[in-house]
């Protein structure tokens, strides 16, 4: 039996560039209390937290990387945030609500004593200033 990659960082995606290109403001569902998850504790109500990640609203989102991440604003204060997308329950448009509800967390991934991994490092993220582009003939 092979086991094969989850399908949820791939509709993630496919759902923020959808509305996004129809000029939406997509919005991430997620279960705070989830491992490896890095949101602002007093924005959490119930254990869960709702995030903008619209372009006007985020920095620098890495999406094609896991866990997903970004930078932002809350109450006026930067703060980095990183999700798994284990722990995402819904990505949907602000404005109409379509999307993609997962319904529930997938399961965290066990080391090998069972428990649950540490936070993992933080990505590699772009350097800000001047992009570094060359011209490939």
């Amino acid at each position: 039996m092979s086991t094969s990659r989850s399908r949820r960082p791939y509709l993630i995606r496919a759902i923020y560039q959808w509305a996004v290109d129809n000029g939406h403001t997509p919005h991430l569902l997620v279960q705070a209390d989830y491992p490896g998850v890095v949101v602002p504790r007093e924005h959490v109500q119930d254990g869960r937290i709702t995030l903008n990640i619209s372009p006007m609203a985020i920095q620098n989102l890495g999406l094609e990387q896991e866990p997903i991440w970004f930078s932002a604003r809350f109450s006026g204060r930067a703060f980095d945030v990183q999700v798994p997308s284990g722990a995402v329950l819904a990505i949907f448009a602000r404005e109409n609500g379509e999307g993609v509800v997962f319904g529930e967390v997938e399961a965290a991934p066990a080391t090998e004593d069972g428990g649950t991994p540490p936070t993992p490092p933080e990505p590699t993220r772009p350097k800000p200033g001047r992009p570094q582009l060359r011209v490939v003939k």
